[in-house]
């Protein structure tokens, strides 16, 4: 098939440009570069382009003829879309929208769109399943709940079908250390713990040492990327298949507090950095941890990198690599 991947070149969408193009599909990248890299795009053709330039998109869907779209590009940092909510609501709301009238308006019925365990805000009950209400307590998930009930609204008019799924916590690396993070400014735990490791930082800081949890510290569940990109692509089967719009998360159903996560980082790396401990973030929920029976019954999805430890050595060696250090 012939798929536009939107936000291509960043982390997670450029893994799913590497499998499609592996797998033998047409690939165009649509990406404005602003986070993300032309070096991280091993497949298919970069078309640097911002969403919100509607004549571009009308001319782009004309010429190319897509069967599916894949839409990762989003701003991402909680505490920033606390700050500026006006930016992330253009980005990633008004400029999703953009993007599925483009779809309506071509033709093209299949939609698959990168969501956010944030939509749950502080849920009642952990794990949490989909069906759970949807109260996000951030801008950023806010502005994602937004897009999903276009797509939900939408997809009962019949013209365009969807797979939304939420994200837990990305991490890791192509194992093949081809691709990974590359942002400067990441602020991902196990990034920031690896950088901190490495020595980019001089400490790393844990938000919050005081919420709900054994330990204290936030709860979250960690999720390889190429378990999540097989999960995009049992999703594009069955958009492909006829099958109906859903909605699904993407977590393995039990998660790592922030203290186990940097005690592993620095049992994997050999590194005992220094850590302090300061207050909490704006739009931190204390635990959110993912019910994922759904898409593994209806889409057979069985994740094979449940394993924290391979999750952070993957990552740590795209790090070394990256910065020059193996």
């Amino acid at each position: 098939m012939k798929i536009l991947v939107t936000g291509g070149a960043g982390y997670i969408g450029s893994h799913m440009v590497r499998t499609l193009g592996e797998k033998g599909h047409d690939v165009v990248i649509l990406d404005n570069l602003c986070t993300g890299f032309r070096e991280s795009v091993l497949y298919g053709r970069l078309v640097v382009a911002d969403l919100a330039d509607r004549a571009m998109l009308d001319e782009l869907f004309l010429s190319e003829k897509f069967d599916a779209v894949a839409h990762f590009a989003a701003y991402i940092v909680v505490d920033e879309s606390v700050r500026e909510p006006a930016k992330y609501y253009r980005n990633n709301f008004v400029n999703a929208l953009n993007l599925i009238e483009a779809c309506i308006g071509h033709g093209v019925d299949k939609f698959i769109f990168s969501s956010t365990a944030a939509v749950y805000g502080i849920p009642n009950r952990v794990p949490v399943a989909e069906e759970s209400l949807l109260l996000p307590i951030n801008p950023y998930g806010a502005s994602k709940c937004m897009v999903e009930q276009v797509l939900h609204d939408v997809s009962r008019s019949g013209r365009l079908r969807h797979v939304a799924l939420r994200y837990f916590n990305v991490a890791g690396a192509d194992p093949l250390v081809r691709l990974g993070q590359r942002s400067k400014d990441a602020t991902h735990l196990i990034t920031v713990s690896l950088r901190t490791a490495i020595g980019m930082r001089k400490e790393l800081s844990i938000f919050g040492t005081d919420y709900d949890t054994p330990d204290g510290t936030c709860i979250r569940d960690y999720i390889h990327i190429d378990d999540l990109i097989h999960a995009h692509m049992l999703a594009l089967e069955h958009l492909s298949g006829g099958g109906a719009s859903r909605v699904f998360n993407c977590g393995y159903g039990h998660g790592y507090s922030v203290r186990e996560v940097v005690q592993m980082v620095k049992q994997i790396t050999g590194i005992d950095f220094p850590v302090r401990e300061v207050d909490r973030r704006d739009g931190d929920p204390p635990a959110l941890v993912a019910d994922s029976l759904s898409i593994s019954k209806e889409l057979g999805w069985k994740p094979i990198h449940d394993d924290l430890a391979y999750i952070i050595k993957t990552a740590w060696e795209w790090e070394k690599k990256l910065h020059g250090k193996r």
